[in-house]
């Protein structure tokens, strides 16, 4: 329906890696598939050296405040070792 704003059903966690080096970025975003696609068009300034980028882990919650805490979290030592024993085929030595 045009005109009608609706809420995000879910936000979404998620971790991308670079398929030109071992760089991985973690963020958060309403629309996965196409915060995916600005990471890939270059249009986050922080990742745009390290195109392209295949996604590798996410998670969904119904609450954008729980994402944006995981999102933290994962940035920290103790989820790159949550997520080095959750993605066994990833690196997460930065």
């Amino acid at each position: 329906m045009s005109g009608s704003t609706t809420t995000p059903s879910f936000f979404y966690t998620y971790v991308l890696k670079s398929l030109k080096s071992q760089y991985r970025y973690v963020g958060f975003t309403d629309n996965l598939m196409e915060r995916l696609l600005q990471h890939n068009q270059g249009l986050t300034f922080s990742t745009r050296p390290y195109r392209p980028f295949e996604l590798v882990y996410f998670e969904g919650r119904k609450s954008k405040i729980d994402a944006r805490r995981r999102e933290k979290y994962l940035k920290t030592t103790g989820g790159r070792r949550f997520l080095a024993k959750r993605i066994k085929n990833f690196p997460f030595s930065q």
